[in-house]
């Protein structure tokens, strides 16, 4: 197994233990203390707006699926599918690249998931973009360049490996349609939300805005995920995280 899912592994575990049982998007009750901490902070910082118009969306403006964009020899979804799985095992020749199986403790249910490698299975586990490009494109990404939405697309910071048919569910949702079933991981999924849109300079609409400010408030301190080493950003990404872009 790779060193990298290990401390995943290990959120994925203490969210699964918080648990409740139930499914839907209904937020928890939460204090009357506002919402604090680094993705407070951060999702108070972004602009908020209405969705712009799908037109001319099309998963291809995201460049290509699944880019090596860490530039370690690996495709993204086989990248994640390694960070995300525990007792993975790896085609021969391909110096540990192309995951053939393993076991996920899904994040968003909190089962534990084999994965197998082939027609019919492969499904089982899929690759979220946790900002869902649909998502992404109405709220800023369609105005970046192109090499900045491949980078978008293919950003670990952005993928989850997930539930297969729990993925499918969510859509192009955001965080006022849909969220994980598993209540004790809403935190760290908005907050990974919230990172996202922070790094490319998207926007939130108002209902997203406000349940995502109320999931935060229910824990107040929630840090920003760590962003994952990536090569050095485009320019144009450069300008956004300065503020003069």
């Amino acid at each position: 197994m790779r060193a990298r899912g290990v401390a995943f592994l290990a959120t994925v575990v203490l969210a699964a233990g918080l648990a409740t049982g139930c499914s839907g998007i209904t937020i928890e009750p939460v204090s009357q203390a506002p919402a604090s901490g680094d993705a407070a902070a951060a999702l108070a910082a972004l602009p908020v707006k209405g969705r712009a118009p799908r037109t001319g969306y099309d998963r291809d403006e995201f460049g290509q699926r699944w880019a090596d964009v860490d530039r370690n020899g690996c495709d993204q979804r086989n990248d994640v599918l390694a960070r995300d799985l525990v007792d993975e095992a790896f085609r021969a020749g391909t110096r540990e690249c192309v995951v053939l199986n393993g076991r996920l403790a899904d994040p968003y249910t909190g089962r534990t998931i084999d994965f197998t490698r082939g027609q019919g299975t492969s499904d089982d586990v899929q690759i979220d973009h946790v900002v869902a490009l649909s998502n992404a494109w109405q709220t800023g990404a369609q105005q970046l360049a192109p090499d900045t939405r491949e980078l978008l697309g293919n950003d670990p910071l952005n993928l989850l490996a997930v539930d297969g048919p729990t993925n499918a569910s969510k859509g192009d949702g955001d965080a006022a349609t849909w969220l994980p079933p598993v209540r004790g991981y809403r935190c760290a999924y908005v907050a990974r939300q919230v990172a996202v849109k922070s790094k490319y300079g998207l926007w939130v609409t108002s209902a997203e805005r406000e349940a995502i400010a109320r999931i935060l408030t229910g824990c107040p301190g929630e840090p920003l995920p760590a962003d994952p080493a990536v090569p050095a950003p485009t320019e144009e990404l450069r300008a956004l995280r300065s503020g003069t872009g």
